[in-house]
């Protein structure tokens, strides 16, 4: 049926008239015969005022549309109908069901009503494409008009696909800021991958059963502010705001992304180290700064870092592409131990509360498997950091809390973590506590609650199949090929004025992920910079085999 309209009493009918003459006066009907009262050959608003004079005794008598007996306010509701919704319900007219699916508009309809139907707002990232499913008057407008057929009918408002680059670049700004719903990395990247259903590994019993892994429970490593205020923080910045400033790389530079990087001054720094302690390379604590770029969607992180009077310096600097997993050298660390980003790993507030964790969780053991070559390590990590040869564990290692584990007594908070180590799991990605997790500090945590987690023992787990076959790689079983070819590094202009914009465009093969040291993180073939100096800029192509290198020189006169 057609959805009613209220109307008032027949006492109210002058004021009523008033109040419908501007609604309907401007949808003028077709011609239909009941409905058409004064018979001027259109339904209108003539046949309302005709019907009203005739039910306070002021007109002839042919406005009893439904054969009640009497004219009154439900042949005036008969009347609006057929203005409205372009039908008569008086000429047996059938109200049919119009469903718009991602839009406004949907109800009952008379054939032949015009319907105004309207798009829901695009989702982070996403645009209108077009209308389908029925005729509209404009199928690439938001907003157009529907003409009701005579028969139930769904039209669908179809949006593009967020792409990772619109996603990213709605990221909030700020420490802990979050991400509103961005996953960094493609849905193929091991961090992104569901393992719910993966086998087991062949020496899952063997590895759950020995000493470093048995026997042992949960750790939350995170907390609120007042809790402690620990765990690895993070911040947001735009680089086209925030300046690009050198990070000077102490230890690890042969196996680092050394490039310039958009570090706030206040950038937080794990453990809330003072400025100026253990200046500059004295070992006080991880320390990481971990800090994503929402215009060019890079992530940089790094170890050991230290601030003194504006200037930063780390024993090592890693840079990620957000929009792209990128395989590091086999046999090269980062600012982790096993060689992977820190960030994608870590337990967020803003994801819980959001209702899902959608990534895999780092984790930490107190030892892993050493050998001569400095230990073992499986994919996706890339390094080893081997303490001790008489456990199982070795990094890259990957465990899932197993799906017969009752959680439904759990907080909603604690169910949504439980659930991502279901059905992403854990992977083992640093030497620290023993079964720890890591997460980002933020004031809205219950650290009572928790706590909770922390009674799950580790027997509650078990062992994802590992690519290559248990214990894995070392330093000097790893595969090795070719490093990526650069077949050109060119400037648009190599001699310019200060402040000119200039355009830097090269042609890789084989490699996984670029960066050019003075402008950070790269993809796509080209950048383009306004150097106010001479500046000579070396572009580094990387992939799981090694590095290469080429530069070009822009001369400013």
């Amino acid at each position: 049926m057609a959805v009613r309209r209220c109307l008032s009493p027949i006492s109210e009918f002058p004021f009523l008239l008033l109040l419908i003459v501007g609604s309907v006066s401007a949808a003028q009907g077709q011609t239909l015969s009941a409905c058409d009262v004064n018979q001027d050959g259109s339904t209108n608003v003539a046949d309302i005022q005709f019907i009203v004079k005739e039910a306070l005794g002021e007109g002839p008598a042919n406005g009893d549309l439904n054969n009640d007996g009497v004219s009154n306010v439900a042949d005036v509701q008969i009347v609006i109908d057929a203005v409205m919704e372009r039908g008569c319900a008086a000429d047996g007219a059938i109200a049919y069901t119009l469903t718009v699916v991602n839009g406004t508009g949907a109800g009952s309809y008379f054939a032949g009503a015009l319907v105004n139907i309207l798009t829901n707002t695009p989702g982070a990232g996403q645009s209108f494409l077009n209308w389908t499913g029925a005729t509209v008057e404009n199928a690439t407008s938001a907003s157009t008009v529907l003409t009701m057929p005579a028969s139930n009918v769904t039209v669908t408002a179809n949006f593009s696909a967020a792409t990772p680059a619109a996603l990213c670049a709605n990221m909030s700004l700020g420490d802990n800021a979050s991400l509103n719903g961005f996953v960094p990395f493609p849905s193929t990247a091991a961090w992104n991958t569901d393992i719910s259903a993966a086998p087991l590994d062949p020496n899952n019993t063997a590895i759950t059963s020995a000493p470093g892994f048995a026997g042992l429970h949960l750790h939350h490593d995170f907390s609120s502010v007042a809790g402690g205020n620990y765990g690895i923080p993070y911040v947001v910045v735009d680089s086209t705001s925030t300046a690009l400033v050198p990070i000077d790389v102490l230890d690890y530079a042969s196996e680092s992304d050394v490039a310039l990087a958009p570090f706030p001054l206040n950038a937080p720094i794990e453990g809330s180290p003072a400025d100026c302690d253990g200046w500059p390379d004295t070992y006080i604590g991880d320390s990481h700064v971990l800090m994503l770029d929402r215009h060019a969607c890079m992530l940089y992180e790094t170890f050991n870092t230290h601030r003194c009077s504006g200037v930063w310096n780390s024993s090592s600097e890693t840079i990620w592409d957000m929009q792209n997993f990128e395989q590091r050298p086999w046999g090269w660390t980062s600012a982790d131990a096993a060689g992977l980003a820190i960030f994608p790993g870590l337990v967020r507030y803003d994801e819980v509360a959001a209702g899902a964790i959608d990534h895999a969780i780092r984790f930490t053991m107190q030892t892993t498997k050493n050998d001569v070559n400095g230990g073992y390590f499986v994919e996706p990590a890339s390094h080893a950091a081997g303490i001790y040869y008489g456990v199982s564990n070795v990094m890259g290692m990957r465990v899932r809390l197993k799906a017969g584990f009752d959680i439904s007594s759990y907080s909603p908070a604690n169910q949504v973590i439980l659930t991502a180590m279901k059905k992403y799991g854990m992977i083992l990605a640093d030497n620290g506590g023993y079964f720890y997790f890591q997460g980002v500090p933020d004031p809205r945590w219950n650290d009572d609650d928790l706590v909770h987690l922390d009674a799950i023992q580790s027997s509650n787990f078990e062992v994802v199949q590992m690519t290559p076959t248990y214990p894995g790689w070392d330093s000097a079983t790893a595969p090795t090929g070719q490093p990526p070819t650069i077949n050109s590094f060119t400037a648009s202009a190599t001699t310019i004025g200060a402040g000119t914009p200039v355009t830097l465009s090269w042609s890789t093969s084989k490699d996984s992920y670029d960066f050019i040291d003075k402008l950070g993180g790269v993809r796509e073939g080209s950048a383009t910079t306004a150097p106010t100096v001479t500046t000579t800029y070396t572009l580094n192509a990387t992939n799981q085999y090694g590095r290469s290198t080429k530069q070009v020189t822009v001369t400013v006169k």
